[in-house]
């Protein structure tokens, strides 16, 4: 999935996407414990998309936060 198909995202599809990845990924790794896998670099695919989903989501949180600190900030004065 690319980045800005991400972007497009609901925040909680983005979460469950997310959570999917990190058990997907979690499962490739104990099959790579047991027994080699057939394509290794598929391993790679998913924690770039992990990082993208975790990026994504980062962002959001500091967007957020920002938001909230400027309307914070527009009550004071």
């Amino acid at each position: 999935m690319k980045y800005s198909e991400i972007k497009e995202l609901p925040n909680k599809e983005l979460v469950d996407l997310y959570k999917e990845e990190r058990v997907r990924y979690q499962k490739m790794q104990f099959q790579n414990a047991v027994a080699p896998l057939d394509q290794p670099h598929k391993m790679r695919i998913v924690r770039r998309e992990i990082a993208r989903l975790l990026t994504e989501l980062n962002n959001r949180r500091h967007e957020a936060q920002l938001k909230a600190a400027m309307t914070q900030q527009e009550i004071e004065n």
